[in-house]
């Protein structure tokens, strides 16, 4: 069980910073690459931020549950 509680902690902490690097991309503060189809466009601030929130969920839920 604690093999599983890590892995899906490490996945967790994954999903959070690719919601975060969406929000920066649909923003325009991390433009990289400068050839991404992302960069200023407001609709992946949402689908970043709704994903940054399922890889927080899912932390807590690795850290609570699965104890």
């Amino acid at each position: 069980m604690q093999g599983l509680r890590t892995i899906l902690s490490i996945l967790g902490v994954l999903i959070v910073l690719m919601g975060l690097v969406w929000i920066g991309q649909g923003s325009g503060y991390f433009p990289y690459p400068a050839s991404s189809f992302m960069i200023n466009q407001s609709p992946w601030i949402l689908r970043g931020a709704l994903t940054a929130v399922a890889g927080i969920i899912l932390i807590v839920v690795a850290r609570r549950a699965l104890r």
